[in-house]
């Protein structure tokens, strides 16, 4: 199985050792022609104007939204769920629109206010705990009809799908845990 990560900014280099670790085959994409060679998709954390700004001179909306419709899962993290909802706040930014929930961009403090907690995680029908680390993490203010979540941690939905596309509001990346990886390897 082929697991791409989004190379252009952000944290893609701790996505795919996390992923390599689970066994799968991990590509950097930095053009859109390489999703074609692609199973699956990891959107990751990093600073979402600025992959905003890097999308739009590639030329990577519709390929994604392509991906997407093709039915092949997508995990976004932190930044990356702020590229996949449907609708952004503070402030409002474009974004692909590929799972209904409405995000508040930095919405758990800023750089300072980052933190590290820990909130369940209902994996395959069973509750476990997860350790997560939330760096001026978007909070999931709102989950449409077809979202299920996941995962809460203090109250939120931290993880949330909707079909084939896959959110956290945190990095599953920079802890120890595999879990949410594992998960999304198995949805392909």
């Amino acid at each position: 199985m082929s697991v791409g990560i989004l190379g252009l900014q952000g944290g893609y280099a701790a996505h795919r050792r996390r992923l390599e670790q689970l066994g799968a085959e991990v590509r950097i994409v930095r053009k859109p022609g390489e999703l074609d060679l692609l199973d699956s998709l990891v959107i990751p954390g990093g600073e979402s104007t600025t992959l905003i700004k890097l999308m739009d001179a590639y030329g990577f909306w519709e390929p994604l939204r392509s991906l997407a419709r093709s039915g092949k899962p997508i995990l976004g993290t932190c930044a990356g769920l702020i590229l996949l909802a449907s609708e952004v706040i503070n402030p409002p930014q474009k974004s692909l629109g590929l799972i209904d929930v409405l995000v508040e961009r930095n919405s758990y403090g800023r750089q300072r206010q980052s933190f590290e907690a820990t909130g369940s995680f209902c994996a395959n029908g069973s509750a476990q705990e997860l350790h997560m680390v939330f760096i001026r993490a978007p909070r999931i203010r709102q989950l449409g009809p077809g979202v299920e979540c996941l995962s809460t941690c203090g109250g939120d939905c931290v993880i949330a799908r909707q079909g084939k596309i896959l959110v956290a509001s945190f990095h599953p990346e920079l802890t120890d845990d595999p879990g949410v990886h594992q998960f999304f390897l198995n949805m392909a």
